[in-house]
């Protein structure tokens, strides 16, 4: 009786220690996906699509499709459409899924755009949306105020030689800041001139002689 309740203990503890491991693994997984503080104008990743055909932005090294043959497998493509495909589909693939992959870019503008219009142009800008441009233009033409506005923009990072004037960060993050460099290399301004608070939007001067304009914790730029 003894040997048949050790065995058994045995067995219940193995049991506990695989559910233990599982749980812990999907803890893991949950961890890898860290999603973006609430301060941050990036778009959350869990409004990513799973990809279903390249990247709306990227356009095939090999073979495409002629546009005369940029025909669905039933129903038919509107005009726009079918700018927005051109030289844009492999040869053997379905026209229907490069096209999604562009109506799903417009979906995330749009819905990013609903809830900040700043956090969307942030996203066009920095391509967190891939190949948003272009769905735009040809798929999404709501949407040209919020492109027209990414255009004027520009990532965090450094930028060599730019336009001078007045840019504001689209981020509400507390650990944005700039610096504005002359070409030989001496500080021309910098900031904020104080740490910004929760909130706060952050702006910045850049002198019309700028070499280089390098900024961290931004996001991006837009003229302010």
């Amino acid at each position: 009786m003894y040997r048949r309740s050790a065995a058994a203990a045995v067995l219940l503890a193995a049991a506990l220690t695989l559910t233990a491991c599982s749980s812990g693994g999907d803890d893991a997984d949950a961890q890898a996906k860290p999603k973006p503080p609430a301060s941050s104008a990036a778009p959350d990743p869990a409004d990513t699509p799973a990809p279903s055909a390249p990247a709306p932005d990227a356009k095939p090294t090999g073979p495409v499709l002629p546009d005369a043959k940029l025909t669905p497998k039933t129903g038919s493509f509107t005009a726009e459409e079918k700018k927005y495909l051109s030289g844009r589909v492999p040869e053997k693939m379905d026209p229907a899924a490069v096209l999604q992959t562009g109506q799903e870019a417009c979906q995330r503008v749009a819905r990013t755009a609903k809830r900040d219009k700043d956090a969307a142009t942030g996203a066009v800008i920095t391509g967190e949306i891939q190949g948003a441009k272009d769905a735009i233009t040809h798929l999404c033409p709501d949407q040209k105020p919020i492109l027209a506005a990414a255009e004027k923009g520009f990532p965090e990072g450094p930028r060599t030689s730019p336009a001078a004037g007045n840019y504001r960060a689209l981020t509400q993050a507390t650990n944005c800041t700039w610096e504005a460099k002359g070409k030989d290399g001496s500080v021309l301004a910098s900031g904020p001139e104080t740490p910004p608070k929760a909130g706060d939007k952050v702006t910045a001067t850049i002198p019309a002689n700028t070499a280089e304009f390098n900024s961290s914790g931004c996001y991006a730029w837009i003229p302010a």
